[in-house]
């Protein structure tokens, strides 16, 4: 904070683009997915297998949730890269 105001200095967004942020989800699906498939007799058991299920929709819908945050990761740096050089037209 700035003296003399009760507002907050302005906060810049981060440069993230979120291919990290869904890898890390997907391959933490995944890592359940196979904790759950070892587990899956337990599951069964006490009718949880659906668990399993949802793992499996999760690691199925990182993968291409993973290609579209690295296809727009592309777009935002080939347009930060037309940006920064100078003299050159469109």
């Amino acid at each position: 904070m700035s003296e003399g105001s009760n507002w907050p200095e302005e906060v810049k967004p981060l440069d993230v683009d979120g291919v990290g942020a869904i890898a890390t989800g997907t391959v933490l699906w995944l890592v359940a997915l196979i904790a759950l498939v070892i587990f899956r007799n337990d599951l069964t058991a006490n009718d949880s297998e659906w668990w399993v299920w949802v793992a499996a929709t999760g690691a199925a819908l990182g993968l291409p949730g993973l290609w579209y945050t690295r296809r727009r990761r592309a777009v935002y740096r080939r347009a930060r890269e037309a940006e920064t050089k100078p003299g050159e037209s469109s």
